[in-house]
């Protein structure tokens, strides 16, 4: 059984087969309606037809178009390279060259309103993911040795920029990717040298700058591919765009907005003479407050040495000691008056004890007479029946004591 035409190396189909069914296929699709922005256009002189190339801003992609002279000529704007187009058309392969295009029938160019609507709408979607977000924000190095610089190639922008912060810091450096900043292929640039400078370990902060424009000029930095690739960048952006009215939404995602160029190069760069003046001023001022804490601090010192219970420290134990030793010499004198009135009346009873003492009668002549018992002991003699004939007697007179015999009673 033979293979189908097409199917085999023996039986092939010829180039014009091929061509006229592409052809067909295409041919059975359907009019679309198709938005994006012109990358080129070309009017011949002598052709009625014109050519233009339609690039997606969100992408590398084009797509061919054709359309009658007369479709530009007469659009409501003036159609160039960087228009926001959308246009009508039918697809079309052409058999002899086996070229596919877009037959335009309908072109209309998308107004302010339009673009500042859709600006809105992917404004909100962008708030709404938490890209705007400012607990996002990345810090912003204080003196970054090396900035990432996007802009225009030879721009008043990149001028400024570079100027002013080397005018600031003179040690700096930076990496400049120079790419284009409006039109049809500004956003792929833009987001490659983003990439680039984001890979880069040396680059501490990347500056996204451009001088200012119309909403067209200023529309591809508010591209939602721009805005998710800054998102997603690990190093600091700083978006300087433009100036202080213009808003693109590059700013909102950005960890840094400045007004212009050169306010973004005054906020990331330190001012080297200012910041020494801070610093000559703060030191300064540290010390004169030093000195006045420490002048206070020795006049506290100076006043609490002048007190009396200070600059005297033993004053108060001198005039204790001086009424301890009045306070003692008076009690010593109470004792002594105590001792002697005590003594006086220790004499007098003495006198008086030794009057009536059996020593001072026995010197007034008078004796004690004792009788002798048997047994050894003395008595008193009460009485003269104590003393019968013979009775052995002690008589005790003042200086001694005799003995005798008791010759019985009278």
């Amino acid at each position: 059984m033979t293979p189908a035409q097409g199917h085999s190396p023996e039986n092939p189909f010829p180039v014009r087969g091929v061509a006229v069914r592409v052809a067909g296929w295409i041919d059975k699709l359907g009019a679309v309606w198709v938005e994006g922005q012109i990358a080129q256009l070309t009017l011949r002189p002598n052709s009625s037809t014109a050519f233009i190339t339609l690039r997606d801003p969100a992408a590398d992609m084009s797509l061919s178009l054709t359309c009658p002279r007369d479709l530009v000529v007469n659009a409501p704007v003036k159609m160039t390279d960087g228009t926001q187009v959308i246009v009508y058309g039918k697809p079309n392969f052409y058999t002899g060259r086996g070229t596919f295009s877009l037959r335009v029938s309908e072109i209309r160019a998308v107004g302010i309103g339009e673009l500042l609507a859709r600006i809105e709408r992917l404004r909100r979607l962008l708030d709404a993911e938490g890209l705007f977000d400012p607990r996002l924000k990345r810090p912003i190095p204080f003196l970054p040795g090396t900035i990432g610089l996007i802009t225009g190639r030879a721009s008043a922008a990149e001028h400024d920029i570079v100027a002013v912060a080397t005018g600031r810091w003179p040690a700096v450096r930076f990496a400049v990717r120079n790419t284009v900043v409006q039109g049809p292929n500004a956003v792929p640039q833009i987001v490659d040298a983003l990439r680039d400078l984001d890979a880069d370990p040396d680059v501490d902060v990347i500056v996204l700058a451009r001088g200012g424009g119309s909403v067209e000029d200023l529309l591809p930095f508010s591209d939602e591919t721009l805005c998710r690739g800054i998102a997603a960048c690990t190093t600091p952006v700083v978006s300087a765009i433009g100036h202080e009215p213009d808003n693109p939404l590059c700013d909102l995602v950005a960890d840094l907005r400045a007004a212009t160029p050169t306010d973004a190069a005054k906020r990331i760069v330190p001012d080297t003479a200012a910041e020494q003046a801070l610093v000559s001023d703060l030191r300064r001022r540290s010390a004169r407050a030093l000195r006045n804490w420490v002048n206070r601090e020795a006049h506290t010192v100076a006043q609490l040495r002048s007190r009396p219970v200070l600059a005297r420290p033993l004053a108060a134990i001198d005039a204790r000691a001086e009424e301890i030793h009045r306070v003692r010499a008076a009690a010593r004198r109470d004792v002594k008056r105590l001792l002697a009135t005590e003594a006086d009346r220790v004499g007098h009873l003495t006198a008086r004890l030794t009057t009536l003492g059996p020593a001072a009668t026995l010197a007034r002549g008078y004796a004690v007479v004792q009788t002798i018992a048997t047994s050894g002991e003395p008595h008193v003699l009460h009485s003269v029946s104590d003393a019968p004939a013979g009775a052995r007697l002690r008589i005790r007179v003042t200086d001694g004591a005799v003995t005798a015999i008791s010759e019985g009673s009278e």
